[in-house]
């Protein structure tokens, strides 16, 4: 059985094609194309990342373009790049990061909700 506190890294020259699965951290130097799932993910400035990411939370200081739906939290550091979709509970991103994506926020049940707005029921009369 893998430790929780496990580090994995796809190292710079190196790329990956397919799902991971993981336990503890990923660090990502290289490339990677695919799906991920698992805990904390890191794409270091060097990481070029596409990919369908389900994680509790991210890190960007390179690059990554998917969907990415992060149970806690992203970050996008100085000189990071998030592009495609994001769904999480916290966001930030730092001086000189850029987030190029639609963006929706995790949070209770109901919590938040999209108000209609619909014509009044009765006439208005001036008086």
């Amino acid at each position: 059985m893998a430790k929780k506190n496990s580090l994995s890294i796809i190292d710079d020259g190196i790329t990956v094609e397919g799902s991971i699965e993981f336990i503890g951290e990923l660090l990502i130097r290289g490339r990677l194309n695919g799906k991920v799932t698992g805990a904390t993910v890191t794409v270091a400035e060097e990481g070029r990342v596409r990919a369908d990411m389900k994680i509790d939370r991210m890190t960007v200081g390179g690059l990554f373009d998917g969907e990415v739906r992060a149970a806690e939290e992203l970050i996008i550091l100085p000189g990071g790049e998030c592009r495609g979709k994001v769904i999480c509970k916290n966001l930030v991103v730092q001086a000189g990061g850029i987030l190029n994506a639609d963006v929706s926020q995790l949070g209770r049940p109901g919590e938040y909700r999209q108000k209609k707005i619909s014509a009044p029921a009765k006439k208005v009369i001036d008086l």
